[in-house]
Order: C-alpha cells, then sequence, then structure tokens
C-alpha cells in the first residue's frame, strides 16, 4: 500500500528578505512534491528563486541539483524531487527593489 504525507512549511509567510524553510524528514518517501502557493507579489521586479536543498542529518545542507523554481506572480507553482534521501527542504534567494511577497508552502510525500 502506499503511503503519502502532506506537510505544511510555511503558512502565509510575509516575504521580505531571502530565506530557508523548516526542514522536513522524509526517510520513507520515494518522492516528493513541493508546491509554493505565491497569495501577493509586491516591490517592483519581486521574484522568488527557489533552490531544493537536502541533507543527511537535518543539519547539513547542499543543493540537490542547482535548479532554480522562480516565482513572480500570484498563483501556484509546483515541481517533483527524487533521489534525495532523507531530509528536504527550499532555500529561497528574493530578488527586487524592496521586494514583498506572502507565501504557503507546502511539501508532499509519496511512497
Amino acid at each position: 500500500m502506499r503511503s503519502t504525507t502532506t506537510a505544511v512549511l510555511e503558512r502565509k509567510a510575509k516575504v521580505r528578505e531571502s530565506f530557508t524553510t523548516e526542514p522536513y524528514e522524509l526517510p520513507w518517501a520515494g518522492e516528493a512534491r513541493f508546491f509554493v502557493h505565491a497569495l501577493e507579489v509586491g516591490g517592483d521586479g519581486t521574484e522568488l528563486r527557489f533552490t531544493t536543498q537536502i541533507s543527511p542529518d537535518g543539519l547539513h545542507w547542499c543543493d540537490l541539483d542547482g535548479v532554480e523554481h522562480r516565482v513572480d506572480s500570484v498563483g501556484v507553482t509546483s515541481w517533483l524531487v527524487t533521489g534525495f534521501g532523507q531530509w528536504l527542504r527550499l532555500s529561497c534567494r528574493v530578488v527586487g527593489q524592496e521586494p514583498a511577497a506572502t507565501v504557503r508552502i507546502y511539501l508532499v510525500g509519496k511512497s
């Protein structure tokens, strides 16, 4: 029987500068999917650039593949993650003049 779980990593988070999400442990999952729901995007040229990060212990991190997922408008963006090991999180680099955004971030794991 396959299993799934959904974790809310950020809930209506006000974003003005770069950040990382809380880490989440999914050692049993064969795949995962991040969902970034941009509720508001303001400021001139605001762009959020998300990179998936992995860790063997939840303490030391590296980029999974170096691919950036860009969000510059309201809506939902999603991407699949495989071959990650145990821990996952997102690193978000914020660009633009006086950037401002509000986001929800979900992580779904599936065996």
